[in-house]
């Protein structure tokens, strides 16, 4: 790992997810319902959707929406079925942005997400353009504010239940895996009462961008806004360097 700090970001994303939680809410409802139908109702028997509580708690989703959204997934044959789609394509100065959707109508989605691409500057390409660009890693953010174990504990801790680096920043640790050993990984911390501030599988860039001219960064900043005000838009991964 480059150990290049996303915890800014993150905690960036927080705020406008804290001001947007009916969109946050309504991708996590999804998640559940598609890991429901996966794997089955029960946690216990699916890591999938524990991972899928966990992140609806660190959301602060009440947990009657959580049992009442898997209890729906679960009982009614004629629910929304969703599919998982994903589109890769290009910022301004070749950026590389996959977005992730879940979606009851892949016409709808397509369109909007091609328009948010055009609307940037930027274009859709063909499955698989810029994915080899990044690597899927289980990561895990914690806020050194948060954590009360000594840094190198933490470490010791993580490496043992399955981590294949963690990283010490400035203001938080970074924990990265492979995306099988994600879910033991999570729940060893969540049983040692650490509380994370992400913790997801995600895509991680292998080099990032920097841009320096204004126009490419509001045209980025254009496709990225309009993304996440889609709902249907589970999650965007990019290797602009913010």
């Amino acid at each position: 790992m480059s150990g290049h700090s996303k915890f800014a970001n993150i905690k960036h994303k927080k705020e406008k997810n804290d001001a947007a939680k009916g969109k946050i809410f309504t991708v996590i409802g999804r998640e559940i319902a598609v890991a429901v139908k996966e794997g089955g109702a029960d946690p216990a028997n699916n890591s999938k959707l524990r991972d899928v509580i966990a992140k609806a708690k660190a959301n602060n989703m009440p947990n009657d929406t959580i049992d009442r959204g898997i209890k729906k997934a679960a009982g009614d044959a004629n629910s929304v079925n969703y599919e998982v789609v994903t589109y890769e394509g290009y910022g301004p100065s070749g950026t590389a942005i996959i977005v992730n959707a879940l979606t009851d109508n892949k016409n709808r989605t397509a369109a909007n997400v091609r328009s948010a691409f055009t609307k940037g500057g930027g274009n859709i390409g063909t499955q698989g353009c810029v994915s080899y660009m990044f690597d899927q890693k289980g990561q895990i953010m914690i806020d050194k504010e948060e954590c009360d174990m000594d840094a190198d504990e933490l470490m010791m801790m993580v490496l043992d239940a399955g981590a294949e680096d963690f990283v010490e920043e400035e203001d938080s640790y970074e924990i990265i895996s492979d995306p099988d050993a994600f879910s033991a990984l999570r729940e060893a911390l969540e049983a040692a009462n650490i509380p994370m501030e992400q913790a997801e599988v995600t895509m991680i860039p292998q080099t990032y961008v920097t841009l320096t001219d204004e126009e490419d960064i509001k045209r980025i900043n254009r496709i990225l806004d309009l993304l996440d005000e889609d709902d249907d838009v589970e999650s965007v991964y990019h290797n602009w360097d913010e």
